[in-house]
């Protein structure tokens, strides 16, 4: 095999076309292959039986199709599971199944680590290695699909970008994974079930809205720049201003509302007047809002407030006419709830 051999699962559609053409192969040879590639269960070149031999060989020699094999697996209390899947170059990437009663979602990485900083965060604290290739994302959906077919755990239904990384600052591996999630003949999601979640990086945002119509997530986590600046380095490049202008901006599908992620931090960001300034702030945006108590990561320096003050700030928020949620945590006992991802290779 030659040592520039292509991974298919790097390639959207359009891309997998041009490839098969530079193998002197028609377009729809590439719509076939995209339809084996992404077939439950392990595929080999040979299992593609309506593609002639002739060109099954060549694709031995120049492509390969890669998977993410072996991954650890941990399962907790309340039914999330937690895979850690092992990569080429010896990192370590996480991915979470979360099970409800209506579907099931899975939590996609799209760094080892993160650049961010959020200080709250676990994954932010590892800091950051490298971007996940298109193929490393896509594998991650493709492993834990299998898994749950060989285990009779039912259909993956949903994708959110919430596990390792800053997905936006992966945006070009990120729009062609979309690509294929999307993509009939690949992994056959709709845009309504998949959602992007960003801490706010302002002009990739707006691509993201461009270029597809999933749904978006903003961590917003602040309802002044002061306070955000402080735990959320990102806030210094892209400010509240910008980063409200840029939701009000952003295209959305007729009842398509903004999601946004506000984590309470006890004494920081959990008041009364914080929620009726997060009421203003988000005023002419068509949203819904996700609470979130902090989960505790060991470091000590912030601490979850207590239920009734999440309560109290839904009631405030819940009064100004918003849609607002308060997030049960899942998989804290296995460290795989929001902010506790991280790579067992980087905290060793």
């Amino acid at each position: 095999m030659s040592h520039a051999a292509t991974d298919l699962k790097n390639l959207t559609l359009e891309q997998l076309i041009a490839f098969v053409e530079s193998l002197g192969q028609p377009a729809f040879r590439g719509r076939q292959l995209l339809a084996w590639i992404y077939r439950p269960g392990r595929v080999e070149f040979a299992d593609m039986t309506d593609l002639a031999k002739e060109f099954r060989g060549v694709l031995a020699e120049h492509a390969v199709i890669s998977r993410l094999d072996d991954p650890v697996i941990q399962v907790s209390r309340d039914g999330t599971v937690k895979f850690g899947f092992p990569l080429a170059d010896g990192h370590v990437i996480e991915s979470v199944l979360i099970p409800e009663e209506d579907r099931n979602t899975l939590c996609v990485s799209s760094q080892v680590g993160c650049a961010m900083g959020c200080r709250f965060c676990l994954t932010g604290s590892m800091g950051f290695a490298r971007n996940l290739k298109t193929a490393e994302i896509v594998n991650q959906v493709c492993a834990v699909r299998d898994w749950m077919i060989d285990h009779g755990r039912g259909r993956l239904t949903n994708l959110v970008f919430m596990g390792m990384g800053e997905p936006l600052a992966n945006l070009a591996s990120l729009l062609d994974a979309l690509s294929i999630f999307t993509e009939q003949r690949g992994l056959d999601f709709a845009s309504r079930r998949i959602t992007v979640s960003t801490c706010g990086l302002v002009p990739q945002m707006l691509e993201l809205g461009r270029k597809t119509s999933v749904n978006l997530a903003v961590s917003l986590h602040a309802t002044e720049d002061a306070t955000r600046s402080r735990i959320m380095p990102v806030n210094d490049r892209y400010p509240l201003a910008q980063l409200m202008a840029a939701c009000r901006e952003f295209p959305r599908k007729k009842r398509q509302r903004i999601m946004f992620e506000y984590t309470l931090l006890q004494g920081i960001n959990d008041t009364d007047e914080d929620a009726r300034r997060l009421a203003r702030l988000l005023a002419d945006i068509p949203c819904k809002i996700n609470l979130l108590a902090m989960n505790e990561t060991g470091s000590g320096e912030f601490v979850s407030p207590g239920r009734d003050r999440v309560l109290r700030f839904q009631e405030i928020m819940r009064r100004h006419g918003y849609t607002v949620f308060i997030r049960q945590s899942r998989g804290e006992d296995i460290s795989a709830a929001c902010g506790q991802l991280a790579s067992r290779a980087a905290a060793e």
